[in-house]
């Protein structure tokens, strides 16, 4: 349901909604010279995030895509730096060439797509579990310097409640083509 609303959006209204989503990201993020920013390459269905990417580059940020490791129980993810070169995986996603980070820790946001989301901050992927295995350790010590997480999507996709598994890692926002949703954390929830 929630895959089918997304995918039902009409082009004109994707490509404002992508608009405003990366305007109002580089506004109340305010983006900064040296920042290392974890932004996804787009599928079609997805918020396009081609214009955030460029405004954080001209803003000197530094981007990082994610890249899918090898099959098998392991399943990872790590963020390569965007060059030149890239590549479509397995599910037809942009890959960098290149090195990538050891884990995410090193990044300042990252933005994560998403086909669901609430107030909590609880994020429906996929299904994978590429970003709750990557930012584990998010839910680690809350002390450690982690990223902030911001999830983009269409409004259409929040949901009042949406259940939350112990490995899921909530987000700290949404921004859609709405506004800014403060992510609230369930005193108890894990």
């Amino acid at each position: 349901m929630l895959r089918q609303a997304r995918r039902s959006v009409p082009d004109p209204q994707r490509a404002r909604a992508a608009r405003s989503v990366a305007l109002r990201a580089v506004r109340v993020l305010r983006l900064r010279r040296g920042w290392r920013i974890g932004l996804y390459a787009a599928l079609p269905e997805e918020l396009d995030t081609s214009e955030l990417i460029a405004m954080a580059r001209r803003r000197g940020c530094r981007v990082y895509l994610p890249r899918i490791g090898a099959r098998g129980p392991a399943r990872s993810m790590q963020f390569a730096q965007i060059g030149t070169r890239v590549h479509r995986n397995r599910f037809g996603i942009a890959e960098p060439h290149g090195p990538a980070l050891p884990d995410a820790r090193p990044l300042h946001i990252i933005f994560l797509p998403l086909v669901g989301f609430d107030r909590r901050g609880t994020r429906l992927g996929m299904g994978g579990g590429y970003y709750d295995r990557a930012l584990a350790f998010c839910r680690m010590r809350a002390t450690e310097r982690r990223p902030l997480l911001v999830g983009l999507a269409y409004a259409l996709q929040q949901r009042e409640y949406i259940a939350r598994a112990a490995h899921d890692v909530p987000l700290d926002m949404v921004i859609t083509e709405r506004g800014i949703i403060r992510c609230t954390r369930i005193r108890g929830a894990p």
